[in-house]
């Protein structure tokens, strides 16, 4: 799981109410702890497997009613925040789940087995927020969970580079393989037909995905269905920055500046106002 995951939250936090910065932020220290196990430090897979039992144990504690046997102060504002709001913990425990496999899972088969890892690393924020705002029904569940996924995708398209420096590939190994495109090829950031068919190949089903899930961002009330609007267009547009690049990820990181963000504003607005999508899932290469 990468290093700013739970860093970028589903809604801004100077855009929420005011009533819920304080559950969301105690909902960000949870998963960055938990993330802080699996991915900073000194400690071996194994300490790091067995400090996350003991994280899962704390989750435990607060399905039971018990003070944590780790990090208690944490797992007691927890308490209070799921009992307050009612949330569910099987996020949480998602996300633990998630890490776990992080520390181990270098590569992933097929896409079933990375859209199954997206499941418990993505979905789990998605959720809880939606919990948070009265607003969790199978159909806002549904959708949530394919933007979450997309957005997942994305940032793995995005830093392709960064992960392999890392001995990580994201890139399904049925997927390399169907397109002839080798790890040895990423390592030497190697941009010839084969690697763009296949980047093409996932641009393309990300944006199917996004622009599916779109329609929960004008169900959403008031700001947070604005911001969730951006989200949209802001992954849209990384997508469309990695197509204009030639799907050269490893020499121009596709990242967005004042103009981009200018378009997502403008974008974000025009959906939100006229209350459609009206986005394609085809490429929108060309548009401003």
């Amino acid at each position: 799981m990468e290093a700013d995951h739970y860093e970028n939250l589903p809604i801004a936090g100077a855009l929420l109410p005011k009533r819920l910065r304080t559950p969301v932020g105690v909902i960000y220290q949870v998963a960055r702890t938990a993330a802080d196990i699996a991915e900073e430090g000194d400690w071996s897979a194994a300490e790091r497997h067995t400090l996350l039992a003991d994280f899962r144990a704390g989750l435990d504690a607060v399905a039971s009613g018990r003070m944590a046997p780790v990090h208690p102060l944490l797992f007691g504002k927890l308490a209070g925040v799921v009992a307050q709001y009612k949330l569910p913990l099987a996020p949480f425990y998602d996300v633990v789940a998630a890490l776990d496999q992080e520390i181990d899972t270098t590569r992933f088969a097929d896409r079933p087995a990375l859209l199954d890892y997206c499941r418990r690393s993505a979905h789990p924020v998605g959720h809880l927020m939606l919990h948070l705002f009265g607003a969790a029904s199978p159909a806002n569940l549904a959708d949530s969970d394919t933007i979450c996924t997309a957005l997942h995708l994305i940032n793995f398209w995005q830093n392709v580079a960064i992960d392999f420096k890392n001995s990580r590939v994201y890139l399904p190994q049925s997927d390399l393989a169907r397109f002839n495109v080798t790890e040895a090829q990423i390592g030497g950031g190697v941009v010839d037909d084969s690697w763009r068919a296949l980047m093409a190949y996932e641009v393309a089903y990300a944006r199917a995905m996004l622009v599916r899930g779109a329609p929960l961002a004008l169900r959403v009330p008031g700001r947070a269905g604005i911001v969730l609007c951006g989200i949209v267009h802001g992954g849209l547009r990384i997508l469309e920055r990695i197509e204009r690049a030639g799907y050269d990820v490893f020499r121009h990181r596709p990242a967005l500046d004042g103009f981009d963000w200018s378009v997502v504003t403008a974008r974000a607005l025009a959906m939100w106002l006229s209350r459609r999508v009206s986005v394609r899932a085809t490429s929108i290469e060309g548009n401003a």
